[in-house]
């Protein structure tokens, strides 16, 4: 890596520490906020659970077609599907922070077996989610600074995580969703 990448790299990486912390804070500080509740005149954003979880579906298979984009030697194509897979995510997190800031959280109803089921894909889901943020910033900013042998060594890592996120995404809202008022 040359000096300009690595000068590239340093300022880059203070804005992965910067997301990694401040992303998870503040999803957890406005998923306590309820502004129905502070008294906002705001209509609960219902319609919201079923896009969203859709939009995790379709970055799973933007992860699994730029995978194979890559793999065939389709650089150009893999670039531009992990573009709109992170710009997918970030739909994501957006309209999941504004369902809860308008809507009561919703209790899964399941019992028995099931209900250990779905608490373990929700939990691992959330934990992973957090988890995947700084792991999909630092191969986003190997791929930037065309370090591309760390690139590869650490999407190893990021994309099952990432792929499992999105794909438990679905799940957890296909397991709740009977139970949305």
């Amino acid at each position: 890596m040359s000096v300009d990448q690595q000068t590239v790299a340093k300022k880059y990486n203070k804005w992965v520490v910067i997301l990694s912390v401040a992303i998870p804070a503040a999803v957890a500080l406005l998923f306590k906020v309820n502004l129905r509740k502070l008294g906002f005149d705001v209509a609960p954003l219902s319609f919201l659970p079923p896009i969203y979880a859709t939009v995790n579906g379709i970055t799973a298979v933007l992860l699994l077609t730029a995978l194979w984009a890559i793999k065939n030697k389709k650089v150009q194509l893999h670039e531009r599907l992990m573009k709109v897979a992170i710009g997918c995510s970030v739909a994501f997190l957006v309209m999941y922070v504004a369902y809860h800031m308008t809507s009561d959280s919703t209790k899964f109803g399941g019992e028995g077996v099931i209900r250990y089921i779905y608490y373990f894909i929700l939990i691992t889901h959330i934990l992973l989610s957090i988890v995947v943020i700084p792991f999909v910033l630092i191969t986003y900013v190997r791929a930037l600074t065309q370090n591309f042998e760390k690139h590869r060594k650490l999407a190893k890592i990021t994309f099952p995580i990432w792929l499992y996120v999105a794909i438990t995404g679905v799940v957890v809202y296909l397991m709740i969703s009977p139970y949305y008022n």
